[in-house]
């Protein structure tokens, strides 16, 4: 098993002291998510509380999750980076690319990308992108990024699709390894476009239940397209799982990365950088050695 601490909605001077204490402590991953900017109103509601609405302010820090992966990668040799989620479909394919290959290469192929649609219009309309074709642009993305960051260094690539299309191009510096890709989502569309496309399976805030579920979905789905003997990761954040008897239900489901946010866990303020770190070594030597 490898354990996954998220860092979501960190403020920007605990990310360095916190990946140099996560990799002291064995964990495996870091994620980090993805917020370009909080519009005062939305035209639509937020699909992952029970009223619709956002439970951060607007006020709340999210690094840019690239430029916070290359800063922790400086300070540290072993642990992977792994956005959750990036949205991808608002950006630009070539420059998702140009930025991934730099990570790589500058972490030593120590990044991966976890990536989703979004749900704010707004964030389409303000970012000159089309929310309508968001899933047939991102699966295209995903093809871009396979060609470009796949492995084997920089490469004569060209892309002809219906929404993106280039001639042959080299981007360098390009990932020796291929950069691995997950997509997050628990709807039939994100559940389809993982099995069909990605390397992994990553959730957001899920219950025991619903992951299970989504892994069930997931191999009948990779079934489906002919992909079930191809390696396939899940990496998952269940929300009533805290102890060893609960990770190992989720690790027999098939669940391959365990998320935590163990500042939660122990008691003491979970935004103070002291119990942060506490908490790091708390659950290493309580979970992690143990398991």
């Amino acid at each position: 098993m490898r354990w996954t601490v998220a860092f979501p909605m960190f403020v920007a001077d605990h990310l360095v002291p916190m990946a140099v204490a996560a990799e002291a402590n064995g964990f495996d991953t870091i994620t980090v998510p993805d917020s370009v900017f909080f519009p005062e109103r939305v035209s639509a509601e937020y699909p992952y509380s029970k009223d619709g609405n956002r439970f951060w302010g607007p006020e709340t820090p999210f690094v840019d999750p690239f430029v916070a992966i290359s800063a922790m990668a400086a300070v540290t040799e072993r642990i992977r980076f792994l956005t959750n989620v990036v949205k991808l479909p608002i950006r630009d394919p070539l420059m998702v690319a140009k930025q991934l290959s730099s990570m790589a290469a500058l972490s030593r192929d120590r990044v991966g990308l976890g990536v989703g649609l979004s749900w704010i219009p707004e964030e389409f309309a303000w970012t000159h992108t089309e929310m309508r074709t968001r899933g047939k642009r991102a699966d295209e993305m995903i093809e871009i990024l396979r060609l470009v960051c796949g492995g084997g260094g920089p490469q004569w690539v060209e892309y002809h699709g219906k929404h993106y299309d280039f001639d042959r191009l080299m981007m360098a510096p390009a990932p020796d390894l291929p950069v691995p890709i997950y997509v997050g989502g628990l709807s039939e569309p994100g559940l389809r476009r993982a099995a069909r496309l990605a390397d992994g399976w990553i959730s957001v805030q899920n219950t025991t239940a619903e992951i299970v579920g989504a892994i069930e979905n997931l191999g009948n789905y990779r079934r489906e397209y002919g992909r079930e003997h191809r390696p396939f990761e899940i990496n998952a954040l269940a929300t009533d799982a805290f102890d060893l008897d609960g990770y190992r239900r989720l690790a027999e489901a098939g669940v391959t990365e365990l998320q935590a946010v163990p500042w939660y866990f122990y008691g003491g303020d979970p935004d103070d950088l002291s119990v942060r770190l506490d908490s790091l070594t708390r659950f290493a030597d309580t979970i992690i050695t143990k398991f």
